[in-house]
């Protein structure tokens, strides 16, 4: 890499053929390209290691969404810094993640994601044997308030279930509620992944993994409704409507139940919130917890014991029974 050293050796080698007025230009010359050439030769090395590191999670079976989250939250990170990915030390990283917040104005939990993909990245470079530490290391889980989630009460499921206006829909919504699936896992299923007489489907969860999801009866006669109604060849268990009838995406899904929810007057209808309802009932009915981390396909169980603080009727009731 070329630097200062550069041009303190050609200037010494031009001095007996150039003056004082001469060497201070060339100087200036030299100094700028040689800069602009040593800031290309970063950037591009930085964005080789961005490829690097979104080719690998790629291949670890990261969601298409997962890595669009990777790619622009470290790219903003790249845009910002002036050091080389290599050379990023701690308290870089420290005020990065302050300037955002106080430029960005944002709150926490968001800060706290941004952390948590720097040190995936960072500690990714460890192990790439790129640096020797990542600086990510010394930089705590950021902590924000815990909030009570909202859910989805029993009269406002109805009130979705009366508003759809196509049994596609109906149908969706039945299969959200009952097993507590991702949108993500959603879009993916096929008419062969559902097993009508079981009441059960394969889910592909997140690193490709399968696992089984149950659903009502209900769900199971609202399904056999729309594939009924059905007259296309796609493999896909959810199309779209109109024109050639493709695999309905996460932005369709998401889309069409805000739609919904903002028809009714209903407040923030997502599909997260289904997943959270299910397990959230699931829960306050006593089922254990491990096998709720199962359903919702939960490698660990704290993520799952997150869901128990969505609701307090539990510990309402609990307090009435023994204490009241």
């Amino acid at each position: 890499m070329v630097g200062n050293h550069t041009v303190e050796s050609m200037l010494k080698a031009m001095q007996n053929t150039l003056n004082a007025h001469q060497l201070k230009r060339l100087k200036g010359v030299l100094s700028a390209n040689l800069a602009v050439e040593t800031n290309t030769v970063e950037d591009n090395e930085n964005k080789n290691l961005l490829n690097s590191f979104l080719t690998a999670k790629e291949l670890e079976g990261c969601s298409e969404r997962t890595l669009k989250y990777y790619e622009s939250t470290l790219a903003h990170y790249i845009r910002e810094t002036s050091a080389p990915l290599t050379q990023v030390d701690t308290e870089q990283l420290r005020a990065y993640l302050t300037d955002y917040q106080d430029t960005h104005v944002v709150g926490k939990v968001t800060i706290d994601n941004i952390r948590r993909i720097l040190a995936t990245f960072f500690s990714w470079l460890e192990d790439e044997d790129y640096i020797v530490k990542s600086p990510a290391r010394k930089i705590r889980r950021v902590k924000a308030p815990v909030r009570v989630k909202e859910i989805i009460s029993d009269e406002d499921m109805e009130r979705l279930r009366d508003g759809c206006e196509t049994i596609r829909d109906l149908a969706m919504i039945d299969l959200l509620s009952s097993t507590g699936m991702r949108v993500g896992e959603l879009v993916k299923l096929n008419r062969t992944s559902i097993n009508m007489g079981e009441r059960e489907c394969i889910v592909q969860g997140k690193g490709n993994k399968e696992r089984k999801a149950y659903f009502d009866a209900r769900a199971k006669l609202h399904l056999e409704e729309y594939l009924r109604e059905r007259n296309d060849d796609n493999p896909a268990l959810f199309v779209g409507l109109c024109g050639n009838h493709a695999r309905i995406s996460i932005c369709s899904v998401e889309n069409r139940l805000r739609s919904l929810g903002k028809k009714l007057q209903l407040p923030r209808v997502h599909p997260h919130k289904f997943r959270r309802t299910m397990a959230t009932n699931a829960i306050n009915r006593g089922m254990p917890v491990e096998q709720v981390q199962k359903l919702l396909g939960h490698v660990k169980i704290e993520t799952t014991m997150e869901y128990a603080l969505v609701s307090q009727s539990n510990v309402k009731a609990s307090h009435r029974r023994y204490l009241g």
